[in-house]
C-alpha cells in the first residue's frame, strides 16, 4: 500500500535512479509547479508504475508511480499522486 512519506537510503535512490531514470522520458515542468515532496503532480504529467524489475531491487517503491521531469525523477502516491520522494540526478 502507498503511502504519503517514503524514506529510501542513498544506495536505494541510485538503484533508484538508475533502473527508473533510463527507462523515463524526461518531461517540462507546467509553469508555476515545483516539484517538492507533498506536491500534488499535475493532469498533464505522464506517470508510470515502477517496473516488478525494479521493484525487487528497492521493494519499498512497488506500491509507486514515477516521473522524470527535468532532471528529477519523482516517486509518486497513485491514489491522491502526491510526490513522496523527488530523487535527483547526483543521488
Amino acid at each position: 500500500m502507498a503511502k504519503d512519506s517514503l524514506s529510501l537510503t542513498p544506495s536505494q535512490e541510485r538503484t533508484a535512479w538508475r533502473d527508473l531514470g533510463q527507462q523515463a522520458t524526461s518531461q517540462t515542468a507546467p509553469t508555476n509547479f515545483t516539484a517538492a515532496v507533498g506536491a500534488t503532480i499535475p493532469g498533464d504529467i505522464a506517470l508510470r508504475s515502477v517496473p516488478a524489475k525494479v521493484a525487487a531491487h528497492v521493494s519499498s517503491l512497488k506500491p509507486y508511480d514515477y516521473a522524470l521531469l527535468q532532471g528529477k525523477l519523482l516517486i509518486v502516491n497513485p491514489g491522491n499522486k502526491k510526490i513522496v520522494d523527488v530523487i535527483n540526478r547526483r543521488a
